[in-house]
């Protein structure tokens, strides 16, 4: 009996669900990445600046909240990896997932809106569905590299997928999802962010060569990814004696643990923590831990080895996953050919690896000699560095243009406008 009634009380409340008579919309987020808070936030400012009733309600983190979002809890404070931590944490994920759904029962939002972390955020849409609300998501989870069997939950809790890369439209539409370009918020932030001009006079001043290494931003990359840059960046230095090399930290204690690592190397590297922008923006070239910095690289047109070092099994087991034949965005962009059947990994060394700009070196191995030759030909020969700077400036003016925000705030508003204006036909 009590289920009875709990059913036809959810019937009589979904049906104010996107009211069209309410004065402003509502709208649910639900965000558990710092990347995805700053994504958010920014997406919150667009909406409202093209209509300043919109309400936003949900998970989030402190940028979605002074960018005007009622937060219900901050999710990002339980941003995890590995199974285990996710199990542990796994009684508050539940307390989270019910307290949504009760939301989404007495106070239905206009629809629900999901940045990143599909884990939890496949519960999110499947709730919301559930209870008849349309759920968009902002920057669609990378099935297409690794985890294409999921594509049923997508086409089940998802209404509009919003994409930040281009190859990703084709592969969900071929699918049966909704799929649009939007264009990737990185870029949005790239755009507005303001560098230190002093620092950045001071590197011009110095007269040397700079060489930039970025160790990724969090702790278990640094540990794994920076002694193969040290060295790499070792080699080069016994090539070029009069060559700066710096270390660009994610934060102090990052900063911390790279100092010790150059102290231990006894080589003459520089540390610093928050100038990434600008140290990149110097360098004649860089090596970098794979990630979004490679969007960054991208964007500053800096010919750059891209290293991700692995444990030999997990080497192993990924390949069985994996559909994709490169690590980088940025040569996922640049190639017609990244998908693979087969898992096998790009060659940086074939004869045709000039097809993308980076070479990127997934391994369970010390790579150090291979990346540090790379290089050493962008030093030496500068048309072979100007090449890859006219590659990479030829993708950035295709795709690292800012406005992925502003493009998905006109979409999700086009549509859910659409959806009252036919709601107020059809009453």
């Amino acid at each position: 009996m009590k289920r009875f009634f709990d059913a036809s009380l959810d019937r009589l409340l979904l049906q104010g669900s996107a009211n069209p008579w309410r004065d402003g919309m509502r709208l649910f987020f639900s965000v558990g990445e710092p990347s995805g808070d700053l994504h958010g936030a920014n997406l919150i400012r667009q909406l409202r600046r093209i209509d300043p009733d919109y309400e936003c309600v949900g998970y989030g983190g402190p940028r979605m909240r002074e960018a005007g979002c009622q937060l219900h809890f901050d999710l990002p404070e339980l941003a995890v990896m590995w199974f285990l931590r996710v199990l542990f944490k796994l009684p508050q994920f539940l307390r989270l997932l019910w307290q949504a759904d009760r939301y989404f029962c007495r106070q239905p939002p206009d629809a629900v809106i999901l940045i990143d972390y599909p884990g939890f955020n496949w519960w999110i849409a499947r709730r919301a569905k559930a209870r008849g609300i349309p759920v968009f998501y902002y920057g669609s989870p990378q099935l297409w590299a690794w985890a294409g069997w999921r594509i049923s939950k997508m086409r089940r809790y998802v209404n509009h997928l919003l994409c930040k890369l281009p190859f990703e439209v084709p592969w969900y539409e071929q699918r049966n999802c909704r799929a649009t370009y939007v264009g990737h918020p990185y870029f949005d932030q790239l755009a507005e962010q303001i560098l230190d001009a002093a620092f950045e006079l001071e590197l011009l001043q110095d007269g040397r060569p700079l060489l930039t290494l970025l160790p990724g931003s969090r702790d278990q990359e640094v540990r794994s990814n920076l002694p193969t840059l040290i060295r790499a960046a070792q080699r080069v230095q016994l090539q070029f004696p009069g060559l700066r090399v710096a270390i660009a930290s994610f934060n102090r204690r990052q900063a911390a643990l790279a100092a010790d690592m150059v102290a231990a190397a006894n080589t003459p590297i520089e540390v610093f923590s928050g100038k990434t922008a600008e140290l990149i923006r110097r360098a004649e070239c860089c090596l970098a831990c794979s990630g979004s910095v490679s969007l960054e690289l991208l964007y500053f047109q800096k010919p750059s080895v891209i290293v991700y070092r692995v444990h030999w099994l997990a080497k192993r087991l990924e390949g069985y996953f994996r559909r994709v034949r490169f690590i980088s965005l940025v040569n996922l962009l640049a190639s017609e050919r990244r998908f693979t059947t087969r898992g096998e990994l790009y060659d940086p060394q074939a004869p045709d690896a000039g097809e993308v700009p980076f070479p990127e070196y997934l391994t369970s191995k010390d790579c150090a000699a291979e990346v540090a030759e790379h290089a050493i030909r962008w030093l030496r020969d500068p048309q072979e560095r100007q090449r890859v700077v006219a590659q990479l400036g030829h993708l950035r003016e295709l795709w690292g243009k800012p406005g992925a925000s502003l493009k998905a705030a006109e979409h999700i508003d086009c549509v859910l406008r659409a959806a009252s204006r036919n709601l107020r036909a059809s009453a």
